[in-house]
């Protein structure tokens, strides 16, 4: 029977220190000598059958590596067993002492899933943005934009020739994607064919709803922000120091794509912004830890309201998934815990606009 002392400490950080009688681990030893055995060449005998002390001695610390690399978080789990420690990262494991023969002694620091309060979630109060009409300004800017690419475009070719442009819509407003028609001096009706449309009026109209569409979406991030930021008002949790790090990596990596979608190296960038790595990072710590206390706000409504998501749903998110090579990640364990995670969230989120909104 192992000996267990748990000492819990601030930040949701637990050190368990644990003692192994050589009795519960020779089991494992003997079985990992056995199994590593089988790959073991010596002199003068055949591969895997030579005497189970000689390759012992030729592991050497090999053995005991591999031994305590699948034993310590064996004995981890039995020593949480019958407490309310949820670990939500990696342990680290310390080995105290141990020779074959003798009692394993080590020590494991983990964080603990940290307690979350949140007030009166249902009264939670949220004006959803007004949405408005695109402008005709707004319209003509777009038409102006698409214009000057397409003349750009024209300007590169030579004679007067005919054909299309086809329109491809995304959040930023719809642009040709290729050209071949006769040149303009100002948007016509040929231009807005080349665009997809009928006509000058048609492709005004289309740029229209799709400003408007996307003046919606964006109006609706806002207001599912707004209710975010009351859940956080209301949350009080002690935020372990591995969530905020976590959330600073992710804010991290979305950096670096904005800057690589500008053409530059993120050491460039900060070069122009005269600022270092942990300078950002600093500066990022209170959003950081803000966005960590929302989403741990959020997950502990999910679990008041029994939200959950069934494992025929989730397979069907990923079947959803069109490229092969990102569905496939989604054959493993850990991708699709952090799947039903999201989903969970956002089914949550949907909740609390409804009780917003009632």
């Amino acid at each position: 029977m192992i000996n267990k002392n748990i000492n819990k400490l601030p930040k949701s950080l637990v050190e368990v220190t644990i003692s192994v009688p050589w009795a519960d681990l020779q089991p494992s030893w003997d079985a990992t000598l056995q199994k590593m055995g089988q790959e073991v060449e010596i002199s003068g005998f055949r591969k895997g059958v030579a005497p189970l002390p000689m390759v012992e001695s030729q592991l050497g610390q090999r053995l005991q590596d591999e031994v305590l690399k699948f034993a310590m978080p064996q004995f981890l789990i039995e020593a949480l067993k019958g407490t309310d420690i949820i670990p939500i990262d990696y342990p680290k494991y310390e080995m105290t002492s141990f020779v074959k023969g003798t009692q394993l002694q080590f020590k494991a620091t983990i964080t603990n899933r940290p307690a979350v309060s949140v007030g009166n979630y249902k009264v939670v109060k949220a004006v959803r943005p007004e949405v408005k009409p695109a402008t005709e300004e707004e319209v003509q800017k777009v038409i102006d934009d698409l214009f000057k690419r397409w003349k750009g475009r024209q300007a590169n070719t030579t004679g007067s020739q005919t054909g299309s442009i086809s329109f491809q819509s995304n959040p930023n407003g719809q642009v040709p994607v290729s050209a071949n028609v006769e040149q303009a001096e100002v948007p016509n009706d040929e231009f807005a064919k080349a665009m997809g449309a009928t006509s000058l009026l048609d492709l005004r109209d289309k740029i229209r709803k799709d400003l408007e569409a996307n003046i919606k979406y964006n109006n609706e991030l806002d207001y599912e922000e707004a209710i975010l930021q009351e859940v956080e008002k209301i949350t009080t949790v002690e935020l372990p120091d591995i969530l905020i790090q976590d959330e600073l990596n992710r804010m991290l990596v979305s950096l670096q794509r904005r800057v690589a979608d500008m053409g530059l190296l993120l050491e460039d960038y900060l070069k122009g912004q005269g600022k270092t790595l942990e300078q950002i990072k600093n500066e990022w710590k209170a959003q950081a830890e803000k966005n960590v206390r929302m989403e741990l706000g959020l997950a502990e409504i999910a679990r008041q309201e029994n939200v959950t998501i069934s494992d025929a749903e989730l397979q069907a998110e990923v079947d959803k998934i069109q490229d092969n090579r990102v569905k496939q990640q989604f054959a493993e364990q850990q991708p699709r815990l952090h799947l039903r995670h999201a989903l969970r969230q956002t089914r949550t989120l949907d909740l609390l606009k409804k009780m917003v909104g009632g």
